[in-house]
C-alpha cells in the first residue's frame, strides 16, 4: 500500500506506520502544524525518519494520544466509512440473528400452543373404557347399514355391549336429540343424516 503524508489522511482514519509496519494508530485531528494521533500496542520507543530525512523518536504507549508532523509517513489500514460500513454490517446481521432467533422462539410456542389445544380437544377416553351413546350409535348405524330409529339403536347398542342407559328412563328421547344437536350443531361434517321421519342412518 502507499505511503503517504498523515496530514492527507481523513480523522478516524486507522493507520500503520511506513517505516515500522508494526506501529499502529488512529488519526484523531489535523491541525495546521500537527496531527494529534491516538495510538495502538504497548509501549516502546520509536524512532524514524519523516519525508524529509528528519530523524524524529517518541515514546508510543497503548491508547496513548500524541502528536507527530504532519509529514510522517503512514500507510493507511481502515477509513472512517469502511469502519462504519463494518460496525452497519456487524448491526444488521446481529438484527437478523436476533430476529430469526425470535421468529424460531415465536414459530415454538405456536406450535406448542397448537399442540396444548388439540390435545385439550381430543376426546377424553371414559373410565370404563365404553363408548360413549353418539359413537355407539354411530358404530351399530355403520354395522347395519340400514336406518334406524333410536330406540332400535338403544337396544343394539345394549345388546352388542357398547353402551347401556345409566339409568334414565327415556334414553331413546335423549339419543334422538342429541344426534339431531349433532346434525344442527356440525352441518356437512355431522356423521349421522334424517332419512325420514324419526329415522337415522351415517352419511355415506
Amino acid at each position: 500500500m502507499t505511503a503517504i503524508c498523515i496530514q492527507y489522511l481523513k480523522p478516524g482514519t486507522k493507520f500503520r506506520l511506513a517505516c515500522e509496519p508494526n506501529l499502529t494508530g488512529t488519526l484523531v485531528t489535523c491541525t495546521g502544524c500537527s496531527a494529534t494521533v491516538r495510538l495502538h500496542g504497548g509501549m516502546r520507543d520509536v524512532e524514524f525518519e519523516d519525508h524529509d530525512g528528519q530523524p524524529r523518536r517518541f515514546r508510543a504507549a497503548s491508547g496513548r494520544t500524541t502528536t507527530w508532523a504532519l509529514a510522517t509517513l503512514v500507510e493507511p489500514i481502515l477509513y472512517p466509512e469502511d469502519d462504519q460500513s463494518s460496525n452497519h454490517e456487524e448491526f444488521d446481521m446481529s438484527t437478523k440473528t436476533a430476529t430469526k432467533k425470535t421468529g424460531t422462539k415465536k414459530a415454538a410456542k405456536a406450535s406448542a400452543k397448537g399442540k396444548t389445544t388439540a390435545k385439550a380437544k381430543a376426546p377424553k377416553e371414559k373410565a370404563n373404557g365404553k363408548l360413549s351413546a353418539l359413537d355407539a350409535a354411530a358404530k351399530v348405524l355403520g354395522e347395519g347399514k340400514e336406518p334406524m330409529n333410536t330406540k332400535a339403536m338403544i337396544e343394539a347398542m345394549a345388546a352388542k355391549g357398547y353402551w347401556t342407559s345409566p339409568g334414565g328412563k327415556t334414553p331413546h328421547a335423549t339419543l334422538y336429540s342429541a344426534i339431531l344437536r349433532e346434525i344442527d350443531t356440525k352441518g356437512s361434517d355431522a356423521r349421522f343424516k334424517k332419512t325420514e321421519r324419526g329415522m337415522f342412518a351415517l352419511k355415506s
